[in-house]
This record gives C-alpha cells, sequence and structure tokens, in this order.
C-alpha cells in the first residue's frame, strides 16, 4: 500500500513538459491537392477575419474578440460551403491566429516599439493547418506508418523515430519548396538526468571560431551561407529574368527556396550534434547572453553574424541542457574579452588582437581562451558557487 502511495505521489510530481516530434510527409498527388484546397480555404477565412477586425475599428472603433469570430463561422460556412473541407477545430485554430497576431501587434505598441498591422496573406502564402484536439482530424497509425487527416485519407510517413509522450496538438506543414511535415506537440515527463561528470565548460562564441571552450578543441565555423553564397546568387539571377506569374518563375522560384532550405538543414545539423556533445559532457554549460540584433547593425559583420547562428545554437543547448538534467547559465558578456582570466586586470584591445598579454600577472594566451575562461567564472559566481 506504501509502494502504491509513493508511485501515485511521485507521479504527481513528475513535471510535465512539452517536446515536438517532426516528420516527413510523402502524400499523393489527390492528397496534396486536398491538403492544399484545406490551406487555401484557411487563408480565405484569414483575410475574411482580419477584415472584419479591420473594418469594425475603422468604421465603429469597436474591438472584436476571439470568441466573436468563433460564433462567427457558422454564419461564414453558410456563405462559403466549401469551409467544410476543413475540420471545424482546424477553422477556430484560424482565429486564434488572427487573435495573436493583434495581442503581439498590442504588446509591441504598448512597449513603445513601432510594429507592422497584421496582413493579409495572399496566394500560397498560408502553409499550414492545425489540429488542436489530437486526434480529432489527424491520428497517427505508427504500426502501418499512415496519418489519417480528416477529408484527406492515409498520407505515408516517414517515423524515423517514435513518438513520446501524449500526442496533444498536431500541424500539417508545407514547407516553401513544396516538402510536407506533420509536428507533434506531446506531453513527456521529464527524463530522468544524465550521468553526472564533474566537468564544467564556457564557451566564447565567434566569428574566427565558432566556439572557444575553456577545455577542448575549438569548434571550427563551417560558414554555411558563404559556401553555397555563389550557387544561391546563380539561383537567384536564373529567377530574375524570367517574367513574373509564368510557371518557369514559379519553377526557378523552388530553385532558390532549395538553397536556402540546404543551408539552414545543415546549419540546424551542425548545431544539434555540437550543442548534444557538450551536454553529454558537462554538468555546467556557460555561454554569452549576445544581443544578436544589436550586433548585426555593424554591416560590415552582419552577413557572418547571421551566418554563425548563435541564438540557434544557443537555444539548443538550453534544451537540451534542461531534458538531460545539466546547468546551463547565460551570462553578461560585458568585458569579458578584456579582463585577464588569472588576476583581472582589465585592458582595451582590438578586434585585430588576438592573444592576450597580460602586463600584470604576464598571463599570454588566446584571446577567445581568455575569454570562455571568465565567462565560466562568473557563471559560476552567478550560481553561487564561488570562482
Amino acid at each position: 500500500m506504501n509502494g502504491l502511495f509513493d508511485r501515485q505521489h511521485a507521479l504527481r510530481n513528475t513535471k510535465i513538459m512539452r517536446k515536438t516530434f517532426k516528420y516527413r510527409l510523402y502524400p499523393t498527388k489527390e492528397q496534396r491537392r486536398l491538403l492544399e484546397q484545406q490551406l487555401e480555404e484557411c487563408r480565405w477565412l484569414y483575410n475574411r477575419l482580419l477584415e472584419e477586425r479591420k473594418t469594425a475599428w475603422e468604421q465603429r472603433q469597436e474591438s472584436v474578440r476571439l470568441y466573436d469570430q468563433h460564433a462567427l463561422l457558422p454564419l461564414l460556412k453558410s456563405e462559403r460551403p466549401t469551409l467544410a473541407r476543413v475540420p471545424s477545430q482546424g477553422l477556430q485554430n484560424v482565429a486564434v491566429r488572427i487573435d495573436l497576431a493583434f495581442k503581439a501587434f498590442f504588446r509591441r505598441v504598448k512597449a513603445g516599439e513601432a510594429p507592422g498591422y497584421p496582413r493579409f496573406r495572399g496566394q500560397g502564402r498560408y502553409d499550414s493547418l492545425t489540429f488542436p484536439q489530437v486526434p480529432v482530424g489527424c491520428h497517427l497509425d505508427a504500426e502501418a506508418r499512415r496519418l489519417r487527416v480528416m477529408n484527406v485519407g492515409l498520407v505515408k510517413v516517414v517515423l524515423h523515430r517514435p513518438l513520446e509522450g501524449t500526442p496533444k496538438t498536431a500541424t500539417i506543414q508545407r514547407s516553401s519548396t513544396g516538402k510536407w511535415h506533420v509536428c507533434f506537440s506531446c506531453e513527456c515527463a521529464e527524463p530522468s538526468p544524465l550521468p553526472a561528470t564533474g566537468r564544467e565548460v564556457g564557451l566564447d562564441v565567434g566569428l574566427k571560431t565558432f566556439a572557444m571552450p575553456t577545455e577542448g578543441e575549438p569548434i571550427e565555423n563551417l560558414r554555411f551561407f558563404r559556401r553555397d553564397e555563389r550557387a544561391l546568387a546563380g539561383a537567384q539571377r536564373r529567377l530574375s529574368k524570367v517574367e513574373k506569374g509564368t510557371p518557369e518563375r514559379a519553377k526557378r522560384r523552388r530553385v532558390v527556396a532549395r538553397v536556402h532550405e540546404r543551408i539552414a538543414w545543415r546549419r540546424g545539423d551542425f548545431a544539434h550534434q555540437q550543442s548534444r556533445r557538450l551536454v553529454n559532457q558537462f554538468d555546467l554549460i556557460a555561454v554569452e547572453d549576445l544581443s544578436v540584433n544589436r550586433m548585426v547593425h555593424n554591416h560590415c559583420l552582419a552577413k557572418s553574424i547571421q551566418d554563425a547562428a548563435w541564438t540557434q545554437f544557443a537555444a539548443f543547448l538550453a534544451h537540451k541542457a534542461a531534458w538531460a538534467g545539466r546547468r546551463f547559465v547565460a551570462v553578461n558578456p560585458a568585458y569579458t574579452s578584456q579582463d585577464c582570466s588569472g588576476c583581472g586586470h582589465r585592458q582595451t584591445l582590438s578586434l585585430a588582437d588576438r592573444v592576450y598579454q597580460c602586463p600584470c600577472c604576464g598571463l599570454v594566451l588566446d584571446r577567445d581562451l581568455n575569454a570562455a575562461r571568465n565567462i565560466l567564472r562568473l557563471a559560476k559566481q552567478q550560481l553561487g558557487l564561488g570562482q
């Protein structure tokens, strides 16, 4: 009896987290046509609901609520019978997206920013359909490796890894290159942490090397965009020579999108592999809390900074560390390159100075390694672990 009580108590205290699983879909030609019809109906509804909100404010200074637009859906179905092709919960999610767009708009206005007003979606500019209550409207048959989609049928799915937890929502996406995917958001109990290694690392990211750790080899910056920049420029030149609105232009636009997609895949795979390796090796991982949006104002370095994708790498590190029970700390990067990691002396350095030479304690080492040690020290101070 006590054992049963302990198990129930543990289940109540288990932290539930969300995890997303993305799988590739291979619909047939007919299934692709049906899915595109559903996306087109969602696009029409999105524009219709946006027009209603815009008109209500301009003519009557009234705000339209989410529930008002949900109540309007039956009337719109009678006005446009083809909306019946989309499951009702998918149509409700369109109204939720409109509501979220306006909430984000007003939040940024109150913050003193100058946000753009929510825009209408043009032809082919609505690329995802959400089912908020799985398995209603969308159900995965793992044994048959098929995804059952309402009003579409059984769609072939590649299950490259098993689905974990309880699926709560599903989103079918169409990429700019015409590929189809399904994303399941699942509720998963937090996994048990990885075994402790007793090792700690600080990371200083840069452009010459992608990241310099306090121990181990530097991580090379592979410059994915730079490597494919010539191929992208050629594809964009061929695209610019074709008349707009023609099938040939649509074909060449997909070629440009394919180059961008390939770059993004390679960059994401690199970030996943490096972040997984670090999380497996170290109990504490310290990085800089960089403001990349400000850094890209330097037009000489903006392209290289965006190509490095430090923010994506840090996000992957934080996510994997949380699931593995590791500690991830982002520290203020101020003066981490100028302070001596040995005695704390501060001196001004230019970007051309690649070796740190301390005139006080005589420390001589690589500039990035010195910064990485300072980052780790600040992280330990932030956690109250001392020097």
